[in-house]
């Protein structure tokens, strides 16, 4: 039952007029009215409500259907896979429709068979990326079209629950705490309403709300009368009508603003700070070739297909099909694993973590509670505690068996001595009710019983005992020695109330301690062995609880997690920010905290710089699972927990987070090698060409051969996202550094260009090579060289103690057999090969083995000095705000209709800052 209600007014009788109006224009097909967010936050809700043409037991499924066809979905982001779009971003690079289009200059001017050579290897790379790229797009959609975010809703007079995308101004919507707002709201009722809205304001201190108009030129921050998409339920609970939706709304705009897709990951904005380095560096060289072609006086298409074919060489171009493949493994490894992502990024930012935040019911313990015991103040057995424990009691029974109710009071009637203390329940009559909350942290009813009208409170212990007269000295004792056991401890009092038919907070007062009620929730056998995999991937484990701190020591204890400090919540309101996030970094265990103290630990602490989880399962959790880098719930967890998660695991165990954390640390780890396998070898083969010519009197390999190259190589690369990682680099975050992987392609590229030169000597020298053997000897070699160059590459190992996933080496090694076979098969010719010597492979097998012993030798060299860095991320505010915007996911486009629609005039009986509510 909702609490006592501020802003209930009247006004009704004005609406339905209005609504009249607006359902014909409905009928009609025209979009409905609409207000402006301070227009509406500065006028009475009754009018607001008329001037949307609607009421406060919301519209009707009919005119709600109509609205949402003139206006659009409720929507910010598309995750529509589009042909065309994919297809597009393949054909996006300026250097391949440059040199498409001297291709098609080489054919008009009688180069034909070159140039169609030249556009079919175009074709083909592109084919290949766009295959992949698509596909994993494809899983994408798919993954976010299973996603639904809901939001409860009053249609046709009744309570309904649709899809968020699915509101349309007009509706009303009901929210309580820990719920996202779906769109931007009038208030008509709020109940000790408070909400964050940091995401647009910046400002950590949560807002006060009330539905009471504000001044007209009130600024965004002070309309306090409205709630805004994206901003957070902090506490209480309201109703509100939709005023705007999707990018008519503030938040809309500023999301909207960063573009109408999915967020990147780190990978693609890394991707995009490593192409810029690429792309000075092909610029270069480029250019350098080119001109010494010209002074070289070789024909000018030629010079240029040459130069162009270098700088398409040198371009990673399966990266980002690289990057979607990888995380689309990755996100169905993780449901095998029992873990569901919202979105692809989530596996980024899991991999990321380095502080989990967990509650300990159900994830240390294995969460079915029992009840052991009940005794006094001096610790002998006292029944009268059970009797007084059930008589306050929530829980729903029906026929003897527990349907519903909270954890504590099931374990209670379902304990075999409980039942013999059901008897006093047979001729009581519970008169009023007073529910748990975490302010108060006890509930409390009125019982007839007889003749008597008792009060009986039962809760967290110090709080029963600050409402109780006459403690025993010795409860402390007793109640010390039961949390140190390990025992959730329930404190049960009483007190005669005579004549009493109401209860007020005031009342729980002058009580006399019964006893306590001791419940016991195991440790979990498995929860030791997922400690400790998490204290080796590098994540620190701290526990918040609404339980006595001794009792977590306990468990902490008991699994070998080692004990750092505990903080109470009082403790914690004690301390201003800077010294909370002091002690935060030096405390394992956070016990009796409210739900606005969570959300505190964890915004103190991602603000010192970690990376920071937090998983939980119940109402009071929603907030803290918002404020956290990565909201983690649990398939049994309540609707608010499950959609304010950015992770859903299927089973409540460490185990399977941890599985979770070292997908996304393999899938940056897979991408990683791609890149240092592109600016190493591809950079010190590209470089070799532009050198060789500058001295050979023919080309050293002709730019079909180089795209040729090219796509054989990314082919071969096409298996990375399934290779397998070392452990000793799961152990650690890793971020995108230009620096170390600058520092990569300068150490190893000149060791790659070393091996060319060799193979220049070798051709001329020892095989007095023509044109055509030439380019037919150095194309298998680069090949080789740059294709099996990943077996050393993709590890810190010595490359023989690293074992490569089978796909990577059957890839690999069939790619290097093909490059062997073309100079030898019949299309030689039209290729521009010639047939090697068969002592030639010999000679070049003994090449590729001192080559890959050499960059062994240099590898750890290089990672002796140098090593990347893993040091935290800074998260913006724009990358909340992407987070936030991927709720508002929908499948289709989002139409030109849903970002602007008619501003309806405020009526103009309408009162503005008046006493109308």
């Amino acid at each position: 039952m909702r609490a006592a209600v501020t802003g209930i007014g009247t006004g009704d009788a004005s609406v339905s007029g209005n609504e009249n109006v607006s359902d014909q224009q409905d009928r009609r097909g025209g979009a409905p009215a609409a207000m402006s967010i301070r227009a509406a936050a500065s006028t009475g809700w009754s009018a607001v409500l008329a001037a949307l043409g609607s009421r406060s037991d919301g519209l009707t499924s009919d005119v709600a259907a109509a609205r949402l066809a003139a206006i659009g979905p409720n929507a910010l982001r598309t995750h529509r896979v589009r042909i065309w779009t994919v297809l597009g971003r393949q054909l996006r690079s300026a250097l391949l429709g440059l040199l498409l289009l001297t291709a098609v200059v080489s054919f008009v001017v009688g180069q034909r068979t070159d140039a169609l050579i030249i556009t079919t290897i175009l074709a083909a790379s592109v084919g290949l990326g766009f295959f992949n790229e698509y596909r994993a797009e494809l899983a994408s959609q798919a993954l976010h079209s299973q996603m639904r975010h809901v939001v409860t809703v009053r249609r046709d007079g009744r309570v309904a629950t649709i899809d968020v995308t699915d509101l349309v101004p007009g509706d009303v919507v009901d929210l309580d705490v820990g719920a996202i707002v779906p769109a931007d709201l009038r208030l008509i009722e709020a109940a000790a309403l408070e909400c964050d809205e940091s995401v647009l304001t910046g400002e950590s201190v949560a807002t006060a709300k009330d539905p009471a108009p504000v001044a007209l030129a009130a600024a965004l921050g002070d309309c306090t009368s409205c709630l805004f998409m994206g901003t957070v339920v902090h506490q209480g609970s309201a109703v509100g009508v939709v005023v705007a939706t999707g990018g008519r709304t503030e938040f809309g705009k500023i999301a909207l603003g960063l573009g109408e897709r999915e967020p990147e990951t780190e990978f693609q904005a890394g991707l995009r700070d490593f192409s810029a380095l690429l792309a000075k560096v092909a610029g270069a060289l480029t250019s350098a070739i080119f001109v010494v072609n010209l002074v070289l006086h070789r024909p000018l298409l030629d010079a240029l297909l040459f130069s162009l074919a270098i700088a398409v060489g040198i371009t990673p171009q399966l990266l980002p099909a690289v990057v979607s493949t990888s995380l689309a493994i990755g996100s169905r490894r993780l449901a095998e694993r029992k873990v569901l992502v919202k979105r692809l990024v989530c596996i980024e930012d899991l991999g990321d973590i380095d502080v989990l935040f967990t509650d300990k019911t159900g994830t240390l313990t294995e969460g079915h509670i029992s009840f052991t015991t009940a005794i006094d103040a001096h610790g002998a057995v006292c029944a009268d505690a059970v009797a007084l424990g059930l008589l306050c009691n929530q829980a729903t029974v029906e026929h003897g068996v527990v349907v519903s109710g909270n954890p504590l009071d099931a374990a209670l009637w379902e304990a075999p001595r409980a039942a013999g203390a059901a008897d006093p329940l047979a001729g009581s009559q519970r008169l009023a009710t007073l529910p748990f909350d975490h302010d108060r942290r006890l509930a409390s009813v009125l019982v007839q019983r007889g003749d008597e009208t008792l009060l009986v409170s039962k809760g967290a212990p110090e709080a029963v005992l600050a409402k109780c007269v006459s403690v025993p000295p010795q409860a402390q004792v007793t109640l010390d020695a039961a949390f140190r056991e390990g025992s959730r401890v329930v404190a049960v009092a009483s007190r005669v109330a005579p004549g009493a038919t109401q209860l007020h907070p005031d009342d729980e007062r002058n009580l006399e301690l019964s006893g306590f009620l001791c419940f016991l929730d195991a440790p979990k056998a498995s929860a030791r062995g997922s400690l400790e995999r998490l204290r080796e991937l590098g994540v620190t484990v701290k526990i918040v609880t609404g339980d006595n701190g001794l009792v977590a020591e306990k468990v902490c204890r008991d699994l070998g997690l080692q004990l750092d400090g505990t903080l109470t919540g009082n403790d914690i309101d004690e301390l201003d920010d800077d010294r909370l996030q002091e002690a935060v970094a030096r405390t394992t265990v956070f016990a009796r905290v409210s739900p606005e103290q969570k959300a505190r630990i964890i915004v103190v602490h991602r603000r010192a710089g970690s990376d920071v989880a937090f998983l939980g399962d119940g109402v009071n959790d929603a907030v803290a699972l918002h404020h956290a880098d990565v909201g983690i719930s649990v398939d049994g967890a309540t609707d608010v927990a499950k959609d304010a998660a950015d992770i859903v695991l299927l089973e409540k165990d460490l185990g399977v987070l941890a599985d979770g954390v070292v997908e996304g640390r393999r899938i940056f780890a897979n991408t990683i090698k791609y890149v240092l396998m592109g600016t190493s070898s591809n950079f010190g083969n590209m470089f070799s060409a532009a050198a060789a010519s500058s001295f050979l009197k023919f080309l050293p390999m002709l730019p079909s051969q180089i795209l040729l190259n090219n796509l054989l190589y990314d082919t071969s690369q096409m298996a990375i996202p399934t290779d397998h990682v070392d452990e000793e680099v799961l152990a650690r975050p890793s971020h995108w550094d230009i620096a170390f992987i600058r520092q990569f392609m300068m150490f190893f590229g000149p060791i790659s260009s070393l091996f060319d030169f060799a193979t220049f000597g070798v051709m001329i020298g020892l095989f007095h090579a023509h044109a055509p053997l030439f380019r037919s000897g150095w194309f298998v070699e680069s090949l080789a060289t740059q294709t099996l160059v990943i077996f050393v590459i993709r590890t810190r190992r010595p490359f023989f103690r690293s074992r490569p996933s089978t796909g990577l080496i059957v890839c690999a090694a069939s790619v290097v057999l093909v490059g062997a076979i073309l100079p030898m098969s019949p299309l030689r010719h039209a290729l521009g090969f010639a047939s090697l010597p068969v002592a030639f492979f010999g000679v070049i097998a003994g090449m590729v083995v001192v080559y890959l012993g050499l960059v062994e030798l240099a590898k750890q060299r290089f990672f002796e000095r140098h090593q990347p860095d893993s040091g935290h991320r800074r998260r913006s505010r724009t990358h909340r705000v992407h987070r936030l915007a991927s709720r508002w996911s929908h499948h289709g486009p989002l139409t030109p209709a849903a970002l602007t629609a008619p501003t309806a005039p405020v009526p103009s009986d309408a009162p503005v800052v008046a006493g109308q509510r």
